[in-house]
């Protein structure tokens, strides 16, 4: 059973992530949070301290719990594609049950708020560096084209996440239109829709380029 004090945390923590889409760094205040959690604000100064220190806390449990699911793909058996796969899939998901939290992130980190500055700096090598290595695993075991890696690593991030996120920004901005609401949900968002980008994108990688006037 948690403690009551971890409880209170982790209700804090919650709500905050609840309340950050729409408030983003600047306008979520620890009041808003305390009371959305039932709690005082002095309660978020007792367990976090300040607001920046605050928020990075809510941003690095939510980013821990993605990474070590992510890391746990990465060192699994299997082929190296089998493993990319999976940590594709993973990174994609978290994506997509976030893609409110990773907006707003976006948006703050482009206004050059500093909490999610520093949050990103610290982390995205972290992430970053595990598909990398997974990717180069997979070229190097013959799964995946000699491409270079970077080239290779962004076209796999843009096959499978632009979507999601320019689904979600559309959807947010209000500039779907509505008949096209449940489309995007099942056709771009779903995680069937996850699923194919992911398996696209890596067949894709995985064809051999024929040479110039060499039919395939």
């Amino acid at each position: 059973m948690a403690r009551p004090s971890q409880a209170v945390d982790q209700a804090l923590i919650a709500s905050a992530l609840a309340l950050y889409p729409q408030c983003g760094c600047a306008g979520l205040s620890l009041r808003k949070v305390a009371e959305h959690a039932g709690t005082q604000p002095a309660m978020v100064h007792y367990h976090f301290g300040g607001k920046p220190a605050f928020l990075r806390a809510v941003l690095q449990q939510l980013y821990e719990q993605m990474f070590t699911a992510l890391d746990g793909q990465g060192r699994g058996e299997g082929r190296p594609v089998a493993r990319l796969r999976g940590a594709l899939l993973t990174l994609a998901g978290f994506l997509r049950q976030h893609r409110a939290v990773v907006g707003r992130l976006a948006l703050d980190a482009a206004q050059g708020e500093p909490v999610v500055l520093e949050f990103l700096r610290a982390n995205a090598p972290r992430h970053l560096g595990l598909l990398l290595a997974l990717l180069h695993e997979a070229q190097a075991a013959g799964e995946l084209q000699p491409l270079p890696p970077l080239q290779a690593f962004t076209f796999l991030m843009g096959a499978v996440n632009a979507p999601t996120l320019i689904a979600t920004g559309a959807q947010q901005l209000g500039l779907a239109p509505p008949l096209l609401g449940p489309a995007l949900a099942e056709q771009v968002l779903s995680e069937a829709a996850l699923v194919q980008r992911v398996d696209l994108a890596l067949s894709a990688l995985g064809r051999p380029i024929p040479a110039p006037g060499v039919s395939a």
